[in-house]
């Protein structure tokens, strides 16, 4: 029987190279840039379904499987899991396509919650979906 391999859930949001910028001397890149990364997904996702302004309230457990390393594509993947009154609840995957290759391994995922802001920066509703 041949081995099932996992894959992605949700929307692939956003994708970027890991450049030798983000990486440490050994070439493993800094999970904060993998971090920043997933946060700027969670943001383009959020805004979309809030129709506005949103901010990071919570990242909740994050542990890191495997590195990224230079040259490798990092790819987020979001998947809203929850609307609250003022919050969005996202689950975040990021994964490194590897250099030069079709290999895609899971590095790190995350719970990440957003809330919506209005032209004052208070928390607002979220609007019903379109």
């Amino acid at each position: 029987m041949p081995e099932v391999l996992p894959t992605p859930q949700g929307d692939l949001t956003l994708r970027t190279p890991a450049m030798p910028r983000d990486a440490n001397a050994a070439g493993d890149i800094f999970g904060g840039w993998v971090m920043a990364q997933m946060d700027s997904a969670s943001g383009i996702r959020a805004v979309e379904r809030a129709r506005g302004r949103v901010v990071t309230a919570a990242v909740k457990e994050m542990s890191f499987e495997k590195p990224v390393k230079i040259g490798d594509t990092l790819c987020v993947y979001t998947q809203v899991t929850k609307i609250g009154r003022t919050s969005i609840t996202l689950k975040v995957e990021a994964w490194a396509q590897r250099y030069l290759s079709e290999v895609m391994e899971m590095v790190t995922s995350a719970e990440f919650v957003m809330v919506a802001l209005d032209a004052t920066g208070k928390p607002t509703p979220v609007p019903p979906e379109a």
